[in-house]
């Protein structure tokens, strides 16, 4: 079965993923990443880019750190996917009092780009939802929240003292 690009073996139960944490999460995480690039096309926007702009838009400006961590994204990642949006002109750096920091607003293009995609967004989601049902995306939400903290928490390097 193929669905937005990615095949699923031949008889996989859906039910019986792998028992590894890391495959099932990448495994949705593209399906579902595919599936919003899908009806975002339309904007010339990635979900990701979207998720993005839509972040610092909301903060109004943001430095690296304040988006990896809303984001929960690498500072490698994030760097790139910045430049990118930067170089495509619908972000720009926003002056900070600490010149060291990097910090990013969006342009007049990236706002007209945010409020263009929002509705296909929306029908994204709408379509996710209506498949999942809200009740099920709320458990999921609550369940993901907290393998997304463990995560976070093992990631960290101890400090020694």
């Amino acid at each position: 079965m193929t669905r937005h690009g990615i095949r699923l073996p031949a008889g996989q139960d859906l039910g019986r993923l792998s028992p590894c944490v890391c495959n099932p999460l990448r495994m949705v995480t593209r399906a579902v990443t595919q599936l919003y690039d899908d009806v975002l096309r339309p904007s010339g926007l990635r979900v990701t880019q979207f998720s993005i702009l839509a972040t610092i838009g909301r903060i109004g400006e943001a430095n690296l750190k304040q988006l990896e961590d809303t984001l929960a994204i690498d500072q490698t990642t994030l760097t790139r996917s910045l430049n990118l949006l930067e170089r495509d002109g619908v972000i720009e750096r926003a002056s900070h009092p600490d010149a060291r920091i990097r910090a990013m607003k969006l342009t007049s293009k990236g706002r007209r780009a945010l409020e263009a995609a929002r509705p296909l967004w929306a029908r994204a989601q709408d379509k996710v939802l209506r498949e999942l049902g809200t009740t099920a995306w709320a458990d999921a939400q609550r369940r993901l929240a907290h393998v997304l903290r463990v995560a976070v928490k093992k990631r960290r390097p101890k400090r020694k003292v």
